[in-house]
């Protein structure tokens, strides 16, 4: 490998070794998404996506461009506030939250005693020329609908949004009014997807259909159906509460925020996260599945929920084979493969 590659490769890597963990709220960003499962499943970390290196520097620059841009504006006149660590957070309850980039309190020409929020993107060069011809309600439904709650939440009828085009460093800024009937409408959305305990049903069953090709959860819905996450979310023991946390019907007790993303031994894969029909268990904090013809545990007395992700048909082998069950527990052996 040449030295240039390597020194790519090694930097990419580094990136790639600092995935963010998923958010614990559903974001504002997010309320405009049409598939409710893909909100659903995101929400529950039951996808969770990981990123290649050239696209977390992308993403990095995309961050680093908004104080760029609020020293620009500042240059312009406005007064900005709650910008980088000090942003001005929105919370809607039962999950449902987000941050703005920052918030105006004077300044803007033609409306100098007005307040706004701020909304800052990045764009390329065809999505900035679509966002120029057609404005962002049309171009961008999904920014249009953050900003909508942004204000909403912040109680600011006004938004200035400001786009910068990653190709050739132009602006284009657009001056939006609150809607309260979209704000609201995405709002109640969000919560309800939050709050619903069944997964919600895919924007198409077509695996050809153009939102759902580039999805991250595209192999779940139409082909695996099977989650390859365990944490506390994608457990059938936990239940989202309206005060944003999460509680463990096993353990009767609020689950931690920190600890939700590495689950416990007692996690039993939520049904529908799996492909297969749910049979009626013989232990309340276990389930029995039916894979391959066999009657598979899960949980208390049976298989970790990593064992049945990893190969769920062996698990039902093994479960019909009486020697290697037995070898199994005498060697405490995993299934890992």
């Amino acid at each position: 490998m040449k030295i240039e590659n390597a020194i790519i490769k090694r930097i990419n890597q580094h990136h790639e070794s600092k995935q963010e963990q998923p958010r614990h709220h559903l974001g504002c960003s997010q309320l405009g998404e049409k598939c409710e499962r893909k909100l659903w499943l995101s929400f529950r970390w039951a996808t969770i996506e990981k990123f290649e290196g050239r696209l977390l520097r992308l993403f990095r620059r995309g961050h680093n461009e908004e104080s760029v841009i609020v020293s620009d504006l500042k240059a312009a006149g406005l007064r900005i506030t709650h910008t980088g660590l000090n942003q001005y957070n929105v919370d809607f309850g039962c999950h449902v939250a987000g941050s703005l980039d920052g918030i105006i309190q004077h300044g803007v020409p033609n409306a100098p005693t007005k307040k706004h929020t701020l909304e800052i993107k990045t764009h390329n060069k065809k999505s900035f020329d679509a966002l120029e011809k057609e404005g962002v309600e049309a171009s961008k439904p999904m920014h249009y609908v953050q900003t909508q709650c942004y204000m909403r939440g912040a109680k600011i009828d006004r938004c200035l949004y400001v786009a910068v085009c990653k190709d050739d460093d132009r602006l284009y800024i657009e001056r939006i009014k609150l809607d309260e009937s979209v704000a609201d409408k995405h709002i109640e959305k969000g919560k309800r997807i939050a709050m619903t305990e069944r997964l919600p049903a895919p924007i198409s069953n077509n695996a050809s259909w153009y939102e759902c090709k580039m999805c991250p959860s595209h192999s779940f819905c139409h082909s695996e159906q099977l989650t390859k996450e365990v944490n506390c979310r994608t457990c059938a023991h936990s239940t989202p509460k309206h005060d944003n946390t999460f509680f463990c019907e096993r353990w009767a007790e609020t689950i931690p925020k920190q600890h939700q993303i590495d689950g416990c031994p007692s996690h039993v894969l939520h049904p529908d996260l799996v492909p297969w029909q749910m049979l009626d268990s013989d232990f309340e904090w276990s389930a029995k599945y039916l894979i391959d013809g066999d009657e598979v545990i899960n949980g208390f007395d049976g298989f970790s929920s990593a064992e049945l992700i990893a190969n769920p048909s062996a698990c039902a082998k093994i479960k019909s084979d009486p020697v290697a069950s037995d070898l199994m527990k005498t060697f405490n052996a995993r299934v890992i493969g």
